[in-house]
């Protein structure tokens, strides 16, 4: 069962699901429509933030809702207030997304590490196609270990995890086709055990 924060529902971006989340993210990708907009003079953000985080809590009777579903209500209500060149300029912009980087190669079966690599690259392009600027990954080490195939932490397991950092920290957004290049990748839980 998913406790739902402040009876908001989960919010889906791409196949991932977003279940903690404040209003910043929103936030920004107002201030970013604005900015484009050439609108700087608007001063309602922050009530327009509130308005939608009231919608979610005591009016969306949707326990998931796509991203995209969220950023075509927010341009309507944008249109309705009579702001249409903010939300022309209105592009989806997602809450922190968290990636269990274990559960990924599980899924995909990854055994080796050329298939890791290509596969969270099709992750995090997939991701910001779907409007996410901040991902966090977890289980570095777990994941190193399953790729890895060892039960126990080793050198061999402590080096792949520090290619998958360097992977992750040398990433280039502008190398990607994504809206902004403030993408940013955080590593979670990360600490070299000693091995046993």
């Amino acid at each position: 069962m998913i406790a739902l924060i402040g009876n908001r529902p989960v919010i889906q971006v791409g196949r991932h699901f977003v279940t903690c989340y404040d209003s910043q993210w929103l936030r920004d990708a107002l201030c970013r429509a604005k900015h484009e907009a050439k609108r700087d003079d608007f001063p309602f953000v922050d009530e327009i933030c509130q308005g939608i985080f009231h919608y979610l809590e005591n009016k969306c009777s949707l326990r998931l809702l796509p991203l995209s579903a969220l950023y075509d209500k927010m341009r309507r209500m944008l249109v309705q207030i009579g702001c249409e060149s903010i939300a022309d300029q209105l592009k989806p912009m997602a809450p922190p997304v968290q990636v269990c980087l274990l559960r990924l190669v599980t899924e995909h079966q990854c055994s080796f590490e050329m298939a890791l690599f290509s596969m969270l690259q099709k992750e995090i392009s997939d991701l910001i196609a779907a409007g996410a600027n901040e991902i966090r990954f977890y289980h570095l080490k777990e994941c190193a270990m399953r790729v890895r195939g060892s039960t126990k932490w080793d050198k061999r397991c402590e080096h792949l995890q520090g290619e998958i950092l360097e992977f992750l920290q040398s990433y280039d957004p502008q190398s990607q086709a994504t809206q902004s290049s403030s993408l940013i990748l955080h590593m979670c839980d990360v600490g070299y055990a000693q091995p046993a």
